[in-house]
């Protein structure tokens, strides 16, 4: 069975857009001002982790407990972070293929699956390998050895690396050995080896995939 990896936040799942809805919603439960809401934008524009609470709670002299706004921040999250239709359909239809498909992503672990359940993406994957699992990062080798471990298989057996982050998710998954596919966005450095296909939305890399299964 082949296998795919696909990075979670920005090629399968829409972050930006939860995050600001999610952000938002958190700011009017706990009337936190102006100030705290700027800070907190910024400080979770890339990713979030407990820490960023405990310092939201510390500069702005919350009650709540940094553990509390964390759990509310997965859960408002979880909720509001969306996969469009046609890429649930797609990994089903990689699936019924018999394509294994997992999920490698930066990120703490609660919070990446609380996003994978609220897609509907969780039913879809065989395996799922966050940062936060082993406190390492795309592109670091180890965190796709991890997720094809979690998948069932090694990456001894080959497969394909499917993100829209040139370096970690390209370039780590050409570490790993893996052929990959860029969902293109961000700037290509220069210095990086090319993927093996470059497209403009993960529906088309899912396409690819299942030609490659004709």
């Amino acid at each position: 069975m082949p296998l795919a990896l696909f990075d979670l936040d920005g090629t399968l799942a829409d972050r930006q857009a939860a995050l600001s809805d999610a952000l938002a919603r958190l700011c009017r439960s706990h009337g936190l001002s102006p100030d705290a809401e700027r800070w907190l934008r910024a400080a979770l524009a890339d990713r979030a982790t407990a820490g960023d609470f405990a310092r939201l709670r510390e500069s702005f002299g919350l009650e709540v407990s940094a553990a509390d706004l964390w759990q509310e921040y997965v859960d408002l999250m979880g909720a509001a972070v969306t996969c469009r239709p046609e890429v649930l359909k797609g990994l089903a239809r990689l699936r019924s293929a018999a394509w294994t498909i997992g999920v490698v992503t930066n990120g703490a672990g609660d919070i990446q699956r609380a996003k994978l359940a609220g897609t509907g993406l969780a039913d879809l994957v065989d395996g799922v390998a966050a940062s936060g699992d082993l406190e390492i990062r795309k592109p670091d080798r180890r965190l796709f050895e991890l997720g094809a471990i979690r998948c069932g298989v090694t990456l001894a057996d080959g497969g394909w690396m499917v993100g829209d982050n040139p370096t970690g998710d390209i370039g780590g998954g050409q570490q790993a050995g893996l052929r990959t596919i860029w969902v293109r966005g961000r700037p290509w450095p220069d210095e990086l080896a090319a993927p093996h296909h470059v497209v403009d939305d993960v529906t088309d890399a899912i396409t690819i995939l299942l030609e490659e299964t004709e």
